[in-house]
């Protein structure tokens, strides 16, 4: 079975690609969707980040607030580690439970859409990897009118993620995102056939 890694950087469109590849037939693990289950009230991650930050991260209905968590997670790395440090264990466990399903389905091809797939240890075994990319520009911009933040907190968001030119560089294939959604379709499509030949 061959496991593709997608991945690529805050608003660079990976989602957008993630679906074009849905559409065409790939099974996607999302670990964005992965990552919503194990903060779950009452699973593990969910008691010890409460445990950690405290209860006014949660909703009324006592789920996290991510837009809240994450704000405050932004501006201070040493937070950003320890919250990655209490979710993403969990997370890999799901997506290799995951792949091990396709894997006794005798599926050909699965695909794991991890936006932090180079900044994890998940890189050691997904092969070979797809970065969409966009232009830092496109970037920013799609970023101020997406989450409605200023210039310098896109910025920020943008530079605590490692760059789109080094996940350029590792990848085995980049798609570009910067242009038309017709462009990338075509992209994707070809890079389909590829994977699938």
């Amino acid at each position: 079975m061959k496991v593709v890694g997608l991945t690529g950087g805050i608003a660079s469109g990976k989602s957008t690609v993630s679906e074009m590849f849905r559409r065409l037939g790939a099974p996607i693990l999302d670990a964005d969707l992965v990552a919503r289950e194990v903060v779950q009230p009452g699973r593990w991650a969910w008691k010890r980040i409460v445990q950690c930050f405290g209860r006014g991260i949660l909703q009324e209905d006592r789920q996290i607030d991510r837009k809240q968590l994450g704000k405050r997670v932004f501006g201070r790395p040493w937070e950003r580690r320890f919250l990655n440090l209490l979710t993403h264990p969990p997370i890999y466990l799901e997506i290799l439970k995951g792949i091990g399903r396709h894997w006794r389905g005798r599926t050909p091809l699965v695909m794991v859409d991890a936006a932090l797939l180079y900044e994890t240890p998940l890189q050691l075994f997904i092969k070979p990897v797809i970065v969409v990319y966009a232009d830092p520009e496109t970037q920013i911009d799609r970023l101020i009118r997406r989450d409605k933040v200023s210039r310098e907190e896109a910025l920020q968001r943008i530079r605590s993620q490692l760059s789109l030119e080094e996940k350029k560089r590792r990848a085995e294939f980049v798609i570009d995102n910067s242009g038309s959604r017709e462009r990338t379709d075509q992209q994707v499509f070809e890079l389909w056939k590829k994977l699938t030949a």
